[in-house]
């Protein structure tokens, strides 16, 4: 019977990549929240607030606030 020999693992030569969907996302100060889900981050309260506008004037019925991670405050927009 003859015998088989498999070959050799070789050191890999490329660096191992990592993809862009596998890290979590850089996460601002200020955390826009439609319906207690953040959707995006922000770095200034205006921009966060410009955004939240738009969506709550695009649709009224979802419970948009805007979070500030560093003093832990939730600010509703109207």
């Amino acid at each position: 019977m003859a015998t088989m020999s498999m070959p050799k693992k070789e050191a890999a030569a490329e660096p191992v990549t990592i993809k862009a969907g596998q890290n979590r996302p850089t996460l601002g100060r200020f955390r826009l929240q439609v319906d207690r889900q953040t959707k995006a981050t922000y770095a200034s309260m205006d921009e966060a607030e410009t955004a939240g506008k738009a969506i709550k004037k695009a649709h009224p019925i979802v419970q948009v606030c805007v979070y500030d991670a560093e003093q832990s405050k939730q600010t509703m927009v109207d």
